[in-house]
């Protein structure tokens, strides 16, 4: 058995090294797709189609014997859902590894690729023993994470079908390897993005008396957008405002007629969402106001925040300690602030089910504390045969 567990690993391992050089962006995960696909088929696993480029899995279903077993498959434990996420990012890899991405432009600079691989890992080593799994596993291979709301469209196609409870990850290069954070309550932080466009009366840069100067406008409102946080809302509540980009092209003689400021919100509930919303149009309204400009505000929510429910977190951690065989005080992370203000559309499903979201920590001293989003991020592989144990404990299924 441990032979097999090996090569999954090894195997593993390699797929994530080809997902990593062919990296896709949401919605766009057509190579991804069918790589996992080939595998299930291989495994001979049933899958479906969902979302598009998502995939679902069905080990020990209901009512059915696993072919070539000799153990019923109508067993009375809850159907547990595994997810990983399969898309990348638009940015340009910079590691220099062998490994490196093949797609100008795109990287799997979230981990992702490591996420597919793990579950992928785990479909392998459950299909082994499906036998003696207590109860059905669904796994979700899902497109779309990254601003995609590819959560969403897996559960408006029956993902979640049939499920009793949901289980996920992100790697995470903030935390030690092998310390994991799942609290009982918010892990992650809702997100929402804002677009504010100035538009004021160009002209000659040496005469600003006959403009209405947006630049100039734009600035004061970034940092009176700043002051929200500090000054507007209470200091004991979670939430951030970041100005991300000023966009206002002119020649150095020209003063333009309009400028483009985006940036994004962080929160941890509606709430407070609704509250940094209001006064982002507020703020920003009454301040070109007292710069003789227009401001028209745009605000996009994306998702909420990631709530954990206790029960499943505590399942998690038991896990989690029993996979690293520690002690509580040694596997769980007490120094990581909680909640992370990153964002993941996993709230989806935890707002439907019972599940839990944990982050995993990657930083192993040996250039894998690089932090996701970077361009010279890579997935630590070391990840792959810890989390597929725990995924195995989640569910039931034996370890070697």
């Amino acid at each position: 058995m441990s032979d097999y567990w090996q090569e999954s690993m090894t195997s593993a391992q390699a797929l994530r090294h080809e997902l990593h050089q062919h990296p896709e962006l949401s919605w766009r995960e057509t190579r991804t797709a069918k790589r996992v696909r080939e595998w299930l088929t291989a495994l001979d696993i049933p899958w479906q189609s969902c979302a598009d480029t998502g995939t679902l899995a069905r080990l020990n279903p209901r009512g059915q014997s696993s072919p070539g077993s000799s153990g019923p498959g109508d067993k009375s434990g809850p159907h547990i859902a595994l997810r990983g996420d399969m898309d990348a990012l638009p940015i340009t890899e910079q590691t220099g590894l062998d490994w490196s991405s093949t797609n100008s432009g795109c990287m799997h600079a979230c981990g992702h690729d490591g996420h597919t691989a793990t579950l992928l890992a785990t479909a392998r080593w459950l299909k082994h023993c499906e036998d003696r799994l207590p109860g059905p596993v669904t796994l979700l291979f899902q497109p779309a994470e990254e601003g995609g709301h590819g959560a969403r469209k897996m559960i408006e196609e029956g993902a979640l079908d049939g499920v009793d409870e949901i289980y996920g990850w992100h790697n995470w290069p903030a935390m030690e390897f092998g310390r994991v954070a799942c609290p009982d309550s918010i892990v992650m932080c809702g997100n929402g993005t804002f677009s504010l466009t100035i538009t004021g009366s160009g002209g000659h840069a040496s005469q600003p008396e006959l403009c209405r100067d947006p630049v100039l406008a734009a600035s004061a409102i970034t940092l009176a957008l700043q002051q929200i946080v500090s000054r507007r809302l209470p200091p004991q509540r979670a939430a951030v405002v970041s100005v991300t980009s000023i966009v206002a092209p002119s020649l150095a003689t020209v003063i333009p007629e309009k400028a483009v400021i985006g940036g994004s919100i962080r929160v941890p509930d509606r709430e407070t969402r609704d509250l940094v919303n209001r006064l982002i149009t507020e703020v920003s309204q009454q301040t070109a106001t007292s710069y003789g400009v227009d401001c028209k505000v745009e605000i996009s929510p994306r998702y909420d925040a990631t709530i954990n429910h206790p029960p499943q977190a505590e399942k998690v951690r038991q896990c989690w300690q029993k996979q690293r065989g520690q002690p509580a005080e040694q596997a769980l992370d007490s120094q990581l602030p909680l909640p992370v203000m990153a964002s993941e559309d996993f709230s989806y499903y935890l707002q439907q089910i019972p599940g839990a979201f944990t982050l995993i920590g990657a930083d192993d001293g040996k250039g894998h504390g690089v932090p996701i989003h970077s361009s010279h991020y890579d997935f630590n592989d070391r990840l792959i045969p810890e989390v597929t144990g725990l995924f195995a404990r989640l569910v039931g299924a034996p370890l070697p």
